[in-house]
């Protein structure tokens, strides 16, 4: 299970290795050369420390809602058949990628409320995680999850993929297979700009469409209970 200080802290984890020593660098350079480089340092302290900021969300808690695991922009909604690597099965089913910017809060969080049955790590290139070939070229780190609570797709599986971008290199995931996660929990990093695929159940309808703005552990993607058709939408 993660650490509960690890899931409070304002700053992941996995920061304090880089926004530590940038800290002491700054004070150790303004002690030898003076404040001239204090801003600098200091600019660039905050800079990395913000990258790595691990903020609180509110996420919506009735059963059967997939909830965005990450912050970013949806880049693509589409039917394809998971790699089998995956532990997906072989049906096909909807896949929506979400991309992050380095701009944007990197922790991942549980799309549902489920147990863990399947973990996959596959090294691979560093494409534009923007880019479709991402999903099956990059580096990724691959969860699937049976959804569990009271609702009409308890029982099936939704995947969750981390996957390293242009500049990543790498992918934290802090959970196993057996643990119980919840929606919006937090189980991973990646660090310096990357994606985030969902896999919905077979027939599973999204209600989010290409270009919308995602925001980790509130964004509902699918509703269980929800027949709605596919969402479309447009810049205004």
């Amino acid at each position: 299970m993660p650490k509960p200080w690890s899931v409070q802290a304002p700053i992941h984890p996995e920061g304090w290795r880089f926004v530590g020593p940038l800290a002491l660098a700054t004070v150790a350079l303004t002690y030898l050369f003076g404040v001239s480089v204090l801003m600098a340092g200091a600019l660039i302290t905050l800079s990395v420390a913000a990258f790595f900021r691990n903020p609180r969300r509110i996420t919506p808690t009735r059963a059967g809602l997939v909830i965005g695991p990450a912050d970013g922009r949806v880049v693509a909604v589409k039917e394809v058949t998971p790699e089998p690597a995956l532990g997906l099965g072989e049906e096909p089913r909807v896949r929506i990628s979400i991309f992050l910017s380095v701009l944007n809060v990197h922790v991942n969080r549980s799309p549902v409320d489920g147990t863990v049955t399947h973990t996959d790590y596959r090294p691979g290139v560093f494409v534009n995680a923007a880019f479709d070939k991402a999903s099956e070229k990059n580096e990724r780190s691959a969860l699937a999850l049976r959804w569990t609570g009271d609702h009409p797709r308890a029982g099936q599986t939704v995947g969750v993929v981390q996957i390293a971008g242009l500049i990543a290199r790498r992918i934290v995931t802090d959970a196993h297979e057996g643990q119980s996660l919840q929606a919006g929990e937090r189980f991973g990093l990646i660090r310096f700009g990357s994606r985030t695929d969902v896999y919905l159940p077979q027939g599973l309808t999204p209600l989010v469409s290409v270009g919308q703005r995602v925001v980790g552990g509130e964004t509902v993607l699918a509703d269980a209970r929800s027949d709605e058709p596919t969402r479309v939408g447009e810049a205004r």
